[in-house]
């Protein structure tokens, strides 16, 4: 199963399954599907929301969708998608693509579904010191059970500029508004084995390609079913719970993140995760208010 979340401009957001270049709109509010994550929380299993998601889809048979027409820059005119899921929990882990052995990696908070962004949503980069890094990544869904249910691509954006202040800073460096973009489809593993997956990261700017770089899955240490097993060490998560397993791809130090630019983070058997980087919305000043005001 590939499953997306989309916008139509007169009906909100909606669930969709992709079946080839077509999208089937299998949002049922009667029937408690209004998201993605009331698929997966029906459904309990890949093959339980498949199978629901299947009963939907031949239920209502709505006109289809082009898949490709939803790939588009973000707009509420226009249909778009959005994340696949809204996490009730975003969670990362680093240095899992080491060569050399290591203490095990530590798991971090990252985000809560309003800190994450969609495919073509904007990263906004406005403080040139935080030197924003993309971090292209295999992210996996864990389903009721704690398990694995699906996989998606993830932009695990990190104001290196922070980090280097040291530990205390940490949180600010990796927990941000935006700092973390998930997409463009979830696929359950019927569908897609995550043992050896290409991951393609690259930073396009004023028309030209200004870095790129490839990790295969295949060089995770332990593989998806430890760092999963590791994480469930932690305590019961919440289901639709996602984990970033790690970068493999390593930008330099001397390049960051500007407004202008677009990250492509392209997996495998998933598709494309493009963002463009803007600057923040200046702060407007209303007429006889005095100081600035955000409007």
């Amino acid at each position: 199963m590939r499953l997306i979340q989309f916008f139509l401009p007169d009906k909100g957001k909606r669930v969709g399954l992709v079946q080839g270049d077509r999208v089937l709109d299998i949002t049922a509010e009667e029937e408690g599907i209004r998201s993605g994550l009331d698929l997966l929380l029906q459904g309990r299993t890949p093959a339980g929301a498949t199978a629901r998601a299947g009963w939907l889809a031949r239920r209502f048979r709505r006109k289809a969708l082009d898949w490709p027409s939803l790939q588009r820059e973000s707009s509420r005119q226009a249909p778009r998608l959005l994340s696949p899921l809204d996490p009730p929990e975003v969670w990362g882990i680093e240095g899992t693509y080491a060569a050399v052995p290591a203490p095990p990696p530590e798991f971090f908070f990252k985000a809560t579904a309003p800190r994450c962004l969609g495919p073509h949503a904007a990263i906004f980069s406005g403080d040139p010191e935080a030197a924003l890094a993309p971090e292209a990544e295999l992210a996996v869904v864990l389903s009721a059970e704690g398990a694995l249910f699906g996989v998606t691509a993830a932009n695990d954006v990190t104001a290196r500029g922070l980090l280097r202040r040291g530990p205390a800073s940490l949180a600010a460096a990796k927990i941000a508004q935006g700092a973390c973009a998930l997409g463009p489809c979830l696929v359950t593993p019927d569908e897609l084995a995550v043992e050896a997956l290409q991951i393609r990261c690259a930073i396009q700017r004023a028309g030209e390609e200004i870095f790129a770089g490839v990790a295969n899955t295949r060089e995770l240490g332990g593989g998806v079913p430890e760092i999963i097993r590791r994480f469930g060490q932690l305590g019961r998560m919440l289901p639709g719970t996602v984990l970033l397993t790690g970068c493999g791809i390593e930008v330099p130090e001397g390049i960051r993140l500007e407004a202008g630019d677009r990250v492509d983070v392209e997996m495998q058997g998933v598709g494309r995760l493009s963002n463009p980087v803007r600057m923040p919305a200046a702060p407007r000043q209303r007429p006889g208010t005095g100081p600035a005001v955000e409007v």
